[in-house]
């Protein structure tokens, strides 16, 4: 019983989204290649690293074995080994070559929001560390079994991991009501009597998040009245057929995200609006999420779904009234989420097209406009050590530099030198170690003479476009953009084909206008022969 569980989490860990720039079949289609350069690493991370993370996770931040320590044991006077003066800095551990460990920080370092933050965040003032809340991060999970008094000795193991199943995802539907119920409670009504965001601001930050409450409410009051005297639930086919389409409302709730996700980080600048979102963050009802995790919890909801379902539909014998309409409902959640996928991609790429200022009117070229979605975006840099956000929209690849131009601090993207095609695009990848040349890459990157995690970009055929050589931050960065823009390219040709392959077929086609002459002077012949 309690293996379902545990199968469902692991399902959904490995189902989440990656947002990786090649698969789309998540739910956003656009990855941020700078927040997720650390999760490959952490895949990697050897078995130190695992400990670590198990370690921090079995103490609360106020039970943590250290401070425990410290409060309740008076000074020490215990003669200790005096710590080297090279350790100052480092602390007591003596430096030592640790890959794992490495890679561990580095990934720490990096930010796993939703997109690459349009700026980084100013320091924030020291102060003292308070004590954590004790409030559990996680809620108590419940299995099915625990809310019945005996499982009927009639119910099969697969029937009863089936129920477990269900119950599951009922539970799901209660917390995801209570989340979004705390947002609106805790968050926006008193941000909104406070006057720490305007009206017009904190609709654009939660987007339609009240109007999914009385939705899911309609599901969850659905899903416990399926449940019979026993506790058990017979049919739910029918029943996820019927609300399924409720899900349409997530298209817009998604669109917005990105929109509200950029605000949101352009507000929190403001220090009341960074004070009051550290002291809801810090209190015992967040369970240490901020307010974008619970902003985004919807989305998460909607992509585990169809994880739920495969899972009742393994448990689903094949004589059940359900074997036939779990089928259907799994290709309707399925047809959902591929239209918020696309719909959400359209909004992404429409949001950073506006973002984009022009110093050239020749930079306007049409592929921008005509692009429907954006494969990555993130930061590089170039040979002069020069920060760059580049965006690789569906049809060309556009070099950008960030800057605060607008009256309300909105970061503005301005195109840098001649956008690049996807049609006329080349890819050079440059191995690592390559001395440099012509002075490329000497001392911008590395400090010395030799390139890592470089490749170069050109467009073929125009000889007035210069190629732009181009650093990622790591190995797995630099392999997701090449990914990347080989998808765009061959993406590009693949469309050119096909092009030139209707257009052919249109040249070698008769003209639909003679085809009607010919009918009626076959007609005609027709009847004079009668006659």
């Amino acid at each position: 019983m309690r293996e379902t569980k545990m199968e469902l989490e692991e399902s959904e860990a490995d189902s989440s989204p990656s947002w990786s720039p090649i698969s789309r079949e998540r739910l956003l289609t656009c990855a941020n290649l700078s927040d997720i350069a650390g999760k490959k690493r952490k895949q990697d991370q050897s078995s130190d690293a695992e400990i670590s993370a198990r370690a921090s996770d079995d103490y609360d931040d106020d039970e943590f074995p250290g401070d425990h320590l410290q409060d309740s044991e008076g000074p020490c006077h215990k003669r200790v080994k005096p710590v080297d003066r090279s350790n100052e800095v480092t602390g007591i551990i003596t430096p030592i070559k640790t890959p794992a460990l490495k890679r561990l920080g580095q990934s720490i370092q990096r930010s796993i929001s939703f997109r690459t933050e349009a700026r980084p965040l100013p320091p924030m003032a020291m102060r003292s560390r308070q004590k954590a809340s004790s409030f559990p991060r996680r809620r108590s999970s419940q299995l099915w079994s625990d809310t019945v008094d005996s499982v009927s000795q009639d119910l099969s193991a697969r029937e009863i991991k089936r129920q477990e199943v269900i119950y599951e995802l009922t539970q799901g539907e209660r917390q995801l009501i209570e989340d979004l119920s705390l947002v609106k409670k805790v968050y926006y009504e008193p941000m909104l009597k406070l006057d720490i965001l305007t009206e017009s601001e904190l609709g654009q930050i939660f987007g339609t998040l009240d109007s999914l409450i009385p939705l899911h409410e309609d599901f969850l009051a659905r899903l416990e009245g399926l449940r019979g005297s026993e506790k058990t639930v017979g049919e739910v086919g029918p029943t996820l057929l019927d609300w399924f389409p409720c899900l349409e409302a997530y298209i817009t709730y998604c669109c917005n995200q990105v929109g509200a996700k950029a605000l949101l980080d352009q507000k929190k600048q403001v220090r009341r609006v960074e004070e009051f979102l550290r002291l809801c963050q810090e209190s015992s009802f967040s369970r240490k999420l901020d307010l974008w995790n619970f902003l985004d919890l919807p989305r998460s909801r909607l992509v585990k779904y169809p994880l739920l379902l495969k899972e009742i539909q393994k448990t689903t014998p094949p004589d059940h009234p359900d074997e036939d309409t779990l089928p259907q409902a799994m290709e309707l959640i399925q047809s959902i989420i591929t239209e918020v996928n696309s719909k959400t991609g359209e909004a992404e790429c429409q949001f950073y097209r506006r973002g984009l200022s022009y110093p050239e009117d020749g930079q306007r070229v049409p592929e921008i406009q005509a692009s429907r979605f954006l494969y990555c975006h993130g930061e590089l840099k170039n040979t002069k050590g020069q920060k760059l956000h580049v965006f690789l929209f569906e049809l060309v690849l556009v070099l950008t530099r960030p800057v605060v131009q607008d009256k309300d601090g909105m970061v503005q993207y301005q195109v840098y030198r001649q956008p690049l095609p996807a049609n006329h695009l080349s890819l050079e990848d440059i191995p690592d170690g390559e001395p440099s040349s012509s002075g490329s890459f000497r001392g911008a990157f590395t400090g010395n003479d030799k390139v890592k995690n470089c490749f170069r970009v050109s467009s073929r055929g125009r000889s007035k476009v210069p190629s732009h050589s181009l650093q990622a931050n790591d190995s797995f960065n630099k392999q997701q953009w090449v990914s990347c823009i080989r998808q765009a390219i061959v993406q590009s040709h693949d469309r050119n084909a096909q092009a030139s392959h209707s257009r052919a077929s249109t040249r070698l086609s008769p003209d639909p206008a003679l085809d009607h002459i010919a009918e009626l002077s076959l007609s005609s012949d027709v009847e004079m022969a009668n006659t």
